[in-house]
């Protein structure tokens, strides 16, 4: 069942969307030559606690990985395309692509979003694949509209990736979100024909979030049980952002208004 969420409960979804926008903002800032994915993850579990919310990653707890994650954000790097885990050994370097992650739980109510950056010097393909990540979330939040499918989304996605030479993940897809972190109904980035295509309602809240690859679509996880990859090693980007259907169009609950 899809949960329509009302006003009052959009308001609140948006106050845990733009904690999760400063959180980003912040460590977006601090991505630099020796900085170690770990000092990002202490700067976020601060501002979460600073801020009276409850990290919503760490001790999330997955089947696939029979275990809980432990960190309150996702730092992945390069080929990791998601769930790449914190480590003071990890440490950024020049031309690196770094996609951040993260989620909170304020009053009861989730905020979940993604954003990539890339440090100098910055190649033409890694210029070009975080250029187009963001306008296959781009395209997919203007389908986000009462009376389309959830299909209309997932086409967005695939399509603009595809036509500009690129590949989507199909093992890891976004979702509804609110009093939970992950809430039906899930939301691929590719035209699933299998499963239900749901019509979008006013009150909907879907956590959208391409995960482009500049190669093949394949990936696996590595030995931490967590952690995905592209398999052929070329980089990925991810973006993510909590749209609301509302009847006056989309609503980007994970950033200023």
């Amino acid at each position: 069942m899809i949960a329509r969420r009302s006003p009052s409960e959009l308001e609140k979804l948006h106050r845990s969307g733009l904690l999760v926008h400063q959180i980003l903002q912040r460590l977006s800032g601090m991505v630099a030559v020796g900085v170690s994915t770990l000092d990002l993850e202490h700067e976020a579990d601060r501002m979460m606690r600073d801020a009276g919310a409850k990290p919503a990653f760490k001790g999330y707890y997955s089947q696939a990985a029979g275990t809980k994650f432990p960190y309150v954000l996702c730092v992945s790097v390069n080929e990791e395309i998601v769930h790449g885990m914190p480590s003071q050994k990890k440490v950024f370097r020049a031309g690196d692509v770094v996609s951040l992650d993260t989620g909170v739980q304020l009053n009861g109510y989730f905020g979940d979003s993604a954003v990539t950056v890339a440090l100098d010097p910055v190649t033409p393909e890694t210029e070009k694949l975080l250029r187009v990540t963001r306008e296959c979330l781009d395209r997919a939040i203007q389908q986000t509209v009462a009376g389309n499918r959830l299909a209309d989304i997932s086409g967005a996605v695939e399509r603009h990736a595809v036509t500009e030479g690129f590949s989507v993940v199909r093992e890891f897809v976004g979702h509804g979100i609110g009093t939970s972190l992950h809430e039906e109904p899930q939301v691929p980035n590719y035209v699933d024909r299998k499963n239900d295509n749901p019509r979008l309602k006013e009150g909907m809240v879907l956590a959208i979030e391409p995960m482009i690859l500049a190669g093949r679509p394949e990936s696996k996880v590595l030995k931490d049980k967590w952690t995905a990859v592209t398999k052929d090693g070329r980089n990925a980007a991810h973006f993510e952002h909590m749209v609301a259907v509302t009847n006056n169009g989309p609503w980007v609950l994970s950033r200023p208004a």
